[in-house]
């Protein structure tokens, strides 16, 4: 019988990448749960601020691009190795600086590293889930989101403490750091990737076969941001619920999106992808429905644990289909569906707030809740069909799952 379990550099590979999304998961969460401190620190007026976040997606967007292309000529492991430090630095600079331009150019820095830092982290997943022959994406982002949790609890101490940014950040940038070069030796993005000569059959990435994964990526984003930007807000003013328990959703969101994506890839292997994508788009719808109905905050709180077990396997099975649907060109299709990640980041927030403040924050939650249904008509793009890997020949559906 012949042996098809993955070997070491594999393994290795697997470990190392899952430790790289551990990492940047940290270091997001750092920033993100921090900018109150970083407003407070530079002086930034209400109004100033939303283009300070603004900005961060966009150049985000443009590194994502650029990674497409870069990717023509380097392996997207080494470009990973390049930014994921770059990124760790540029949060160290963003919370050390004391000048208004300083911040900015700390931003700007983090935005397009950042985007590059994603793409390539999800090229090498999809090339690894290649390798292996079977479904292993949702690890990846279950790793992404245990060092959220961990980044946000580590933020949360720092406020408790009121430690100065610079303080509360250079530790752990000069541990993280080192983490992250330790693990980029045993990157294997040579493993699962399509030879030269199958390549060139495989080149070109059609945006019209790729718009509905965009559109999917899109919707998740709008319903994740929904739950960072306005779960704390719609549970304390709609819900009435204490300032205390109001923080308490967010958390749980991340802890059923980290559950949620550490059994997915069963579900996945066992089931398929398309039907835990569609499981999960009517578990965020249900969960939207819920907040918007709830009579009271725990209610609110059960609607938000059933978003995070749903909208947690969309992102990463957006990322393998787009690896299935076009398997000589993945790099180029992952950076461009990776844009639609900032799309959706960038609307959500000011759609759900401008639909709250001129109706209402339970009628603004239809909306994503709308939104994630619609997933439900592009299933099908999820679906393993069966995809040639550049060597003239076809791996079996059984296999082949994402």
């Amino acid at each position: 019988m012949t042996d098809t379990r993955p070997g070491p550099r594999l393994r290795h590979g697997r470990a190392s990448l899952a430790i790289s999304f551990f990492v940047q998961g940290a270091i997001f969460a750092l920033l993100v749960t921090r900018i109150p401190a970083l407003q407070d620190r530079y002086g930034i007026s209400d109004g100033l601020l939303p283009l300070f976040l603004a900005a961060v997606p966009v150049l985000a967007g443009v590194g994502s691009v650029a990674t497409e292309h870069l990717v023509k000529r380097v392996r997207p492991g080494r470009v990973l190795r390049r930014v994921q430090p770059v990124v760790s630095l540029a949060l160290l600079a963003a919370g050390s600086g004391t000048k208004v331009w300083q911040l900015a150019a700390a931003l700007a820095v983090f935005g397009l590293t950042v985007g590059a830092l994603d793409a390539s982290m999800n090229m090498l997943g999809v090339s690894l889930q290649r390798a292996y022959g079977r479904s292993i994406m949702l690890g990846f982002h279950a790793a992404y989101s245990l060092g959220g949790i961990a980044g946000a609890s580590l933020a949360w101490v720092g406020a408790h403490w009121d430690l100065p940014l610079p303080v509360l950040y250079a530790p752990l940038v000069a541990a993280l750091v080192p983490v992250a070069f330790v693990a980029a030796r045993w990157y294997a993005d040579d493993e699962g990737r399509p030879s030269a000569a199958g390549t060139a059959e495989h080149s070109a990435v059609s945006m019209k076969l790729l718009l509905p994964l965009c559109l999917v990526m899109a919707f998740a984003y709008i319903g994740d941001s929904t739950v960072s930007n306005w779960s704390a807000k719609y549970l304390e003013d709609v819900l009435h619920s204490s300032d205390q328990l109001a923080t308490v959703p967010y958390n749980v969101y991340m802890v059923t999106t980290l559950l949620g994506r550490s059994f997915g890839d069963l579900g996945v292997r066992r089931f398929g992808a398309a039907a835990v994508v569609r499981a999960g788009a009517l578990l965020a719808a249900g969960g939207f429905a819920v907040v918007a109905a709830a009579p009271g905050a725990w209610v609110g709180m059960l609607g938000f644990t059933l978003l995070g077990l749903g909208l947690c396997v969309l992102v990463p099975q957006t990322f393998a289909a787009a690896g299935r649907l076009f398997p000589g060109a993945s790099d180029a299709a992952i950076a461009r569906l990776n844009i639609f990640n900032y799309v959706g980041f960038l609307i959500g927030s000011p759609l759900v707030g401008a639909l709250g403040g001129a109706w209402s924050y339970r009628g603004a939650m239809l909306v994503p809740l709308a939104l994630v249904l619609v997933t439900l008509a592009y299933a099908r793009s999820f679906s393993a069909a069966p995809a040639r890997y550049g060597d003239g020949h076809e791996r079996p559906r059984t296999v082949d799952v994402g």
